[in-house]
């Protein structure tokens, strides 16, 4: 495949000056960058593709050759290149030119100009597994969990010095908490800024360390959280507390705190989706006959009535008995499966009976069966 013409592929004319073009190829490159565009090949290759063209036309000697001989001229195979183009290169200096923190990395925030100052450093995140009821999962749930994690230091209050005469100024930074570094990119000469690895962004070094936490912030120890778990949960499912995973170290934000949801098998209830499924018992003679029975769901018992010549395998679908999706006003069903009980062991007379019965025509299935579906297809014919 042909390789586009690269004035075309900047949208620049070819009388464009160096301003222009680096206008051109800024724009570009935000919007192609594969740190804004995860997983999306056809963006990583716009993005190469727009800085080859601007690494060409940004160099005079090669914009020359460009400008003669089109794509040869530039190409090391055919003799007139100056070492092709790298594109490792330029996702490694990417970052440089337009700042770590505008693709969401670290170094900080600028405000006003200034290098915003870090507090230390993060904390870890930390990871739990709760488990939870069907019935919980129905309501909502508040937890409380113990947790050993790292948390601030009591005697230094997370600061990692000594005393408050145990710290001064950065000799490193000069206070700013931050160091500005020049690098040689295929743009020119760029001035970039980082976290002073000193201090670690703070601005201050410690002359005396806390004797208790060793200059950390942080010590061992135990918390108690409460978490809020929404209905509707489900199995996998994984929450986020904000601020309570282990606490930063030197004063820095405390990681968060990632909730596994684990559901607890439950003794009268399988759950598919948000729709739960029970399953009961009735004896042939009610199902012939009819009855009202009493059944189970998630908000107490209530009666449920079972006509006439109902058959073994019937599904009774009860609407908003389940479970509701979460961050949403809909609620699933609960599915009441009914199964023939079957007795195992007989008297006498019941076995006269059964046989007396089983002679009668209206007991005949062959002549009377209305439907030799199964269970599944029964579900199937619900739910479609």
């Amino acid at each position: 495949m042909a390789k586009r013409d690269f004035y075309e592929i900047l949208g620049v004319a070819k009388n464009a000056d160096d301003d222009t073009l680096k206008k051109a190829y800024r724009k570009l490159a935000m919007q192609y960058h594969p740190d804004r565009n995860p997983g999306d090949k056809a963006a990583e290759d716009k993005f190469k593709e727009a800085a080859e063209a601007y690494e060409v036309l940004n160099d005079k000697d090669k914009r020359a050759r460009y400008d003669r001989m089109g794509h040869d001229g530039v190409d090391p195979n055919y003799g007139g290149g100056g070492g092709g183009f790298n594109a490792e290169d330029v996702f490694s200096q990417f970052g440089d030119i337009f700042g770590d923190s505008f693709f969401g990395g670290g170094g900080g925030r600028r405000t006003g100009g200034q290098q915003q100052r870090q507090q230390g450093q993060r904390g870890s995140d930390l990871r739990v597994k709760v488990k939870m009821t069907l019935e919980e999962v129905h309501k909502g749930a508040t937890k409380k969990i113990k947790v050993k994690k790292q948390v601030t230091c009591d005697t230094c209050v997370g600061s990692g010095a000594k005393d408050r005469n145990s710290t001064g100024t950065c000799s490193t930074c000069r206070g700013s908490g931050y160091v500005r570094q020049v690098r040689n990119t295929f743009l020119g000469q760029m001035q970039t800024t980082a976290a002073c690895s000193s201090c670690g962004g703070s601005g201050q070094q410690i002359t005396a360390t806390c004797g208790t936490c060793k200059g950390e912030g942080n010590v061992m120890g135990d918390d108690m959280i409460e978490i809020q778990i929404p209905a509707g949960v489900a199995e996998g499912m994984e929450l986020s507390v904000n601020g309570k995973g282990n606490a930063g170290r030197r004063g820095g934000p405390a990681g968060n705190l990632r909730v596994y949801i684990e559901e607890e098998k439950h003794p009268n209830f399988e759950r598919e989706g948000n729709n739960v499924v029970h399953e009961i018992f009735v004896n042939f003679a009610d199902l012939a006959l009819g009855t009202a029975l009493e059944v189970p769901t998630l908000d107490g018992r209530i009666r449920l009535k079972v006509p006439p010549g109902t058959e073994a395998g019937k599904v009774f679908r009860l609407g908003g008995k389940g479970l509701p999706i979460v961050q949403s006003y809909e609620v699933g069903d609960l599915l009441i499966h009914v199964n023939v009980w079957t007795p195992k062991v007989l008297t006498d007379e019941d076995r006269k009976i059964l046989e007396k019965i089983k002679t009668m025509s209206s007991f005949n299935p062959g002549a009377n069966a209305k439907s030799d579906k199964g269970f599944f297809d029964k579900m199937r014919d619900i739910f479609s």
